[in-house]
């Protein structure tokens, strides 16, 4: 019999990663309720900058994302890892500075998205200097990781590991790639593409984030902890294999199915929309492989709230991976995207799947690290009732509220006009939808302190173990048995499946990305598509401060509707000097991409200054500080040479210039104003009247059709 070695799991660094997911999983499900109230109740945005939906929206999702979810993973990767190679983490000072650094970029997103300091990518709205720093801390993580699996006692890398390592490297290639940048200061940035290709890197990354941050990890600590809690294998070892390589290779192409019927070429939409709808085959092989785990087990679901938990979270992945690629279908996609359907599958998969899955891991680990039993089965149960009503309570009002914006949107009178011609009438439509799903998210956050309640009893009542010994015979040579698998060989190299894998998702992003990068064609030029102006740029610059992408599209999709309600249908060759791309995802207000010229500029500085004076029933918040504050233009030159850098054709040396020239139209401006009896002192050195330069530009560089000859 081999000699037994003696060493300790880290269960200190699991705890900590667990108190930071509970902590931060109730402040941005807090934020989040919060910004839905206030598409209820316009008032809550407390007329100050830093609580305004714009601003909060992306603390929501980065602190739901990266503190609750991100938290959530670590906690569940060092708690398996450690076990699965029956091995200590190879460095402790590693594992401290991976859970400090975590913390301090959380806290760092916490200050300066309130700010209005983002780079404005959905996802990935952190600026350069926190980029870096995430940078550094993940790659901490990874080479952790990586030198513990260089010491474990178990040859096998079991199926769980294979999903960790795919998810370290293909983060790390999005992470790199979506936020290639110049920095103009320590808080302002340009993103190195721009326009369409801008967009695509963006979805290549903001699809990918939800495949390889919120989807491949959690999938590892499903193999891991269902069958754990089960005390069950998994279903079917073969179809593991399949479900991992088919999903990490297929899942990389599916981006472009979020730039359906916009200015992205067909080429590259047809490839996300074909890609997409192949995904479903691995996704729910993964999710039947899960449920199938059961097998035998379904008396303990009825009574385990932690099976409970896992199985509902298992179902909300197969239902929302049934969903993505049915919202791919460009059929669907043409009723879904911009509306509130797509907010309702994106939760699914936040609530039931990470949420609840989370919660499942807390209510069985929490007691095996305090070697104790958990201290109230009854709570636990009523906090899964709770959360699933919760669930259901925010999702259906939205799938709702999708389907009755699009139709609404889509309405024309038998005399061929728009039915519902004023969008504020789709608004206020779904004002009590918005108060279901805040019903919903209440429900959800009463649910998840019980949960933090019914953990502190179950801590208060056992005794935390920091370092759990144990003991595992040495790692043996491994030798090559007949009949084994064929996959055996990969799943005791972990370099080799690295390199796999880095490739097989290579594969995706250079056929989609590389060509768009490099033939012209792809974006064919507008001869008159010009630069923004030193004044425009700042304005637009305020708008991605103030987060307006959130509620206001950028892009008018070719559909009568569309062009009847705003215009034109858009050009990918107008958005050449667009750094970044303001395409959004979601419509709470029109699309502006034809804003220019519509209104006179004393129209757009009252309806900043209270938006209800100009659209009764706006749910808009008010921008008092806009005409309140100076325009700070200190920056005005460093924007223009690093804009000139990346290859705006702004002329040499015209950042000299470039404040006089804003000064010249910022002075036009004002006195527009001023004949319609708008005369505050130092109107002309307002960030309001950039904000206005910027909306009166948008999409005026060509000429539509209909205004030909006028």
């Amino acid at each position: 019999m081999a000699n037994l070695e003696q060493f300790s799991y880290d269960n200190t660094i699991v705890k900590k990663f667990a108190i930071a997911s509970v902590v931060f999983g109730l402040v941005g499900m807090l934020v989040g309720l919060w910004a839905a109230l206030e598409l209820i109740f316009p008032t809550l945005n407390l007329s100050i900058p830093y609580t305004t939906f714009g601003r909060i929206r992306p603390l929501h999702t980065n602190a739901v994302i990266f503190a609750f979810v991100g938290n959530g993973i670590f906690m569940g990767v060092y708690y398996s890892l450690q076990r699965l190679l029956k091995t200590r983490m190879a460095s402790d000072l590693l594992s401290n500075f991976h859970f400090w650094g975590w913390q301090l970029i959380i806290l760092a997103a916490a200050i300066t998205l309130p700010l209005g300091i983002t780079s404005s990518h959905e996802y990935a709205e952190l600026e350069w200097p926190i980029d870096i720093a995430i940078a550094l801390v993940w790659v901490a993580f990874g080479l952790n990781m990586f030198l513990t699996i260089f010491k474990r006692r178990e040859n096998h890398l079991y199926v769980a590991i294979w999903f960790y390592i795919a998810t370290w490297v293909t983060v790390t290639v999005l992470h790199i790639f979506n936020n290639l940048e110049l920095p103009v200061s320590l808080f302002k940035s340009y993103p190195v593409f721009a326009g369409v290709q801008d967009a695509l890197v963006q979805w290549w990354y903001g699809h990918n984030a939800v495949a390889f941050f919120l989807t491949t990890p959690y999938l590892g600590l499903m193999y891991y902890f269902l069958p754990k809690a089960a005390n069950r294998p998994v279903y079917s070892y073969r179809l593991s294999i399949i479900h991992f390589w088919a999903l990490i290779f297929i899942y990389i192409w599916a981006g472009p199915h979020h730039l359906l019927y916009t200015s992205l070429p067909d080429w590259a939409q047809s490839l996300g929309t074909v890609f997409s709808i192949m995904l479903i085959a691995p996704s729910w092989g993964g999710m039947l492989n899960g449920l199938l785990t059961l097998r035998g087990a379904w008396d303990r679901v009825r009574q385990d709230p932690v099976l409970k938990f896992l199985v509902v979270a298992v179902t909300a992945y197969g239902m929302s991976t049934f969903e993505g690629p049915m919202l791919s279908i460009k059929s669907v996609n043409a009723i879904s995207h911009f509306t509130d359907w797509t907010i309702g599958h994106v939760h699914i998969g936040a609530l039931g799947w990470n949420g609840f899955m989370t919660f499942g891991i807390l209510y069985w680990l929490i007691p095996r690290i305090y070697k104790t039993e958990l201290f109230s089965q009854k709570m636990a149960n009523t906090h899964f009732w709770i959360g699933t009503l919760g669930i259901l309570f925010y999702a259906i009002p939205l799938y709702w509220a999708g389907w009755t914006q699009s139709l609404m949107w889509k309405q024309f009178t038998p005399d061929g006009f728009l039915q519902y011609g004023n969008f504020l009438e789709t608004v206020t439509q779904l004002i009590p939808m918005y108060a279901m799903r805040a019903l919903g998210g209440t429900l959800y956050l009463t649910g998840a302190c019980i949960m933090v309640y019914n953990l502190l009893k179950t801590a208060g009542q056992g005794t935390f173990v920091a370092n759990e010994a144990v003991e595992a015979p040495a790692r043996e040579v491994y030798v090559k048995h007949k009949g084994d698998h064929w996959h055996k060989w990969i799943e005791r190299r972990p370099i080799q499946m690295l390199i796999a894998a880095l490739v097989l998702i290579l594969i995706g992003g250079i056929i989609e990305i590389f060509p768009m990068m490099l033939i012209d064609d792809n974006v064919p030029k507008i001869a008159t598509v010009k630069p923004y102006t030193p004044l425009e740029l700042e304005g637009r610059d305020i708008y991605i401060r103030e987060g307006c992408v959130g509620c206001h599209s950028q892009m008018i999709r070719p559909f009568r509707s569309e062009t009847e309600r705003y215009g034109e249908y858009s050009k990918s060759g107008e958005y050449i000097y667009d750094r970044p791309f303001l395409w959004g995802s979601k419509r709470t207000g029109p699309d502006l991409h034809r804003e220019g010229g519509k209104y006179p500029d004393s129209w757009h500085y009252n309806h900043m200054y209270d938006p209800r004076s100009m659209s009764p029933g706006s749910l808009m918040p008010p921008y008092p500080w806009l005409i309140e504050n100076d325009l700070n233009t200190a920056l005005v030159p460093g924007k223009i040479r690093a804009l000139r850098t990346l290859g705006t054709p702004y002329e040499e040396g015209y950042d000299t210039i470039a404040i006089e020239d804003l000064q010249k139209q910022a002075m036009k401006i004002a006195e527009s104003l001023r004949k319609d009896g708008i005369d505050d002192e130092g109107l002309e050195n307002k960030e309001i009247i950039a904000v206005i330069a910027y909306l009166q530009r948008l999409g005026t560089d060509i000429k539509p059709k209909a205004q030909a000859g006028k």
